[in-house]
């Protein structure tokens, strides 16, 4: 997630002073924004070197994990804030992977590629696989092992017993209300037990 304007409104999700676990932060970008303008504090999971690496550079706390693996060096409720950007798509296990984002944080932050936005759907029509600003990849080389829909979600977080504190998409930086499954890019839900 590198758009500036989507990070800008996840980061309003994230109460001020929150202590924040970033599951899969890439280069540390939110963890940081996070840092610099809500005055969180907390840490980054990547498994690469070199995001690693540049959370480091930025003055991220990292800890070098497959996420596969679980969360279980955290204890329940050990963060605010959970975020999932641009994390769950690329998982094994996406239904462990929610539990464990709501179990060692108090509020879950989970954000991906949807797949139903119109363009990706008018793609499929004509016979091609999606290639757009958010799923940027040939079907043949992409890193994602599975991809959702903002309908898809909502139906995961039902069979796992999370609650949906409010769901949405953005599109350019904007919210989405109105058919977010047809109309918006990104799919953000917020999630608690």
């Amino acid at each position: 997630m590198s758009d500036q304007l989507t990070m800008q409104a996840i980061a309003r999700l994230v109460p001020e002073g929150s202590r924040v676990l970033d599951l899969g932060c890439g280069d540390g970008a939110m963890l940081a924004y996070l840092q610099q303008t809500r005055g969180c504090s907390g840490y980054g999971i990547e498994i690469d070197d070199a995001n690693v690496l540049a959370c480091v550079k930025r003055g991220v706390n990292v800890i070098q994990l497959n996420l596969d693996e679980g969360l279980a060096l955290f204890d329940d409720a050990t963060f605010d804030v959970v975020l999932q950007i641009d994390t769950l798509q690329h998982l094994r296990n996406a239904e462990i992977m929610l539990r464990e984002t709501v179990r060692v944080g108090r509020i879950g932050i989970v954000a991906f590629p949807n797949f139903a936005h119109w363009p990706n759907r008018l793609s499929i029509l004509k016979g091609r696989m999606p290639v757009t600003r958010r799923l940027p990849y040939q079907w043949y080389d992409t890193p994602n092992i599975r991809v959702g829909t903002h309908a898809d979600l909502a139906l995961l977080a039902q069979r796992c017993d999370l609650r949906v504190l409010d769901s949405f998409g953005l599109q350019d930086g904007r919210t989405v209300r109105f058919a977010p499954n047809l109309l918006a890019g990104t799919s953000v839900f917020t999630l608690s037990r």
